[in-house]
């Protein structure tokens, strides 16, 4: 896969993995959360976010964790000079011997819930940026909202109270974050109703290319050297 045009999806599955690594890295150290936080200066709601895989704390943030954790040189790999091609026309770029191919097969475990739940993440994402671009598209999440809890009670009823405050105040990391109460609130959603077909059947066409398993290689054809 090019990864130039990595999918949202990707990108999602890869951020939850490394959260998940570096949450599974700080339990087997046995470093609990309010120690790690101060460790490294930032909020353990921050911290919290960064092991549930959240995009929203800063890449400093990331790194912070995970140099405290002893894996900061897995970044500071890419970020030197040893995986960059040589000059044009110096003595390493004319050498015969080929650069190390790395390929990996990015997959989410499809015998739990961690599939279905990356996809209703993924839902939800693309519905809060469709918010976020048509401002009236809110009208419209509250319209349904509203039909919903004028048809008289239902179990869902105390999620669909909690929709309004979340539609109001735009408290949108409350539904995109891995908590139980976030899976139950995008279980009833007003927000997936918005999402037109082709932007739903572009998330399930990610959804299953992940099932399958994605294959991401740093080779580079030499048509585009």
């Amino acid at each position: 896969m090019d990864t130039a045009k990595m999918s949202q999806v990707l990108e999602r599955q890869l951020l939850l993995q490394l959260g998940d690594r570096l949450r599974q890295l700080r339990k087997a150290q046995g470093v609990g959360t309010v120690e790690m936080a101060a460790r490294v200066g930032i909020a353990r709601n921050t911290l919290r976010a960064i092991e549930n895989g959240d995009p929203a704390p800063s890449m400093g943030s990331y790194l912070r964790v995970m140099s405290a954790l002893g894996v900061a040189g897995e970044l500071a790999l890419l970020a030197g000079d040893s995986m960059i091609p040589a000059p044009q026309g110096t003595a390493g770029a004319r050498s015969q011997r080929k650069k190390p191919s790395i390929q990996v097969t990015v997959t989410a475990d499809t015998s739990r819930h961690e599939i279905q739940d990356l996809q209703s993440l993924a839902l939800h994402q693309a519905a809060v940026e469709l918010v976020k671009a048509d401002p009236a598209q809110l009208a419209r999440a509250q319209a349904t909202l509203s039909r919903w809890l004028g048809s008289g009670h239902s179990r869902s009823t105390s999620l669909w109270t909690e929709w309004q405050d979340v539609l109001g105040k735009r408290q949108w990391r409350k539904i995109l974050g891995r908590s139980r109460r976030a899976q139950e609130l995008r279980q009833s959603s007003p927000l997936v109703t918005l999402l037109p077909d082709d932007t739903r059947k572009g998330v399930l066409a990610q959804i299953g290319a992940l099932k399958r398993g994605v294959v991401m290689s740093d080779a580079v054809e030499e048509s585009e050297l």
